[in-house]
């Protein structure tokens, strides 16, 4: 595998492994948020709540679009259900999802 793919994949799975971007992303996979709503679901102050955003869009979990004054947030793609998924799994039995 490149160096680049794997410095890619790392990226993308540190930007969840981390208790508030898990919690933001979670909310997302519902419905896109905007960032007061999710300085408000967090409780952070502002500066960190940008900051975790900023580092899931680089690895590319995350989708913006400006309306007006805001900002709203959605996932970028539709994989973090079943990534989870096969995450609990792993955790709960060390086996793979697959069958």
């Amino acid at each position: 595998m490149p160096a680049a793919t794997e410095d890619r994949r790392i990226a993308v799975i540190k930007a969840l492994a981390h208790p508030t971007r898990l919690k933001i992303a979670e909310s997302l996979a519902k419905h896109p948020l905007c960032v007061s709503e999710i300085h408000d679901l967090i409780g952070s102050d502002l500066s960190t709540v940008s900051k975790h955003l900023t580092l899931m869009r680089e690895a590319g979990w995350l989708a913006c679009e400006k309306k007006g004054l805001h900002i709203h947030y959605r996932l970028a793609c539709d994989c973090l259900d079943e990534f989870l998924r096969c995450v609990d799994t792993l955790a709960t039995s060390n086996n793979c999802c697959q069958s």
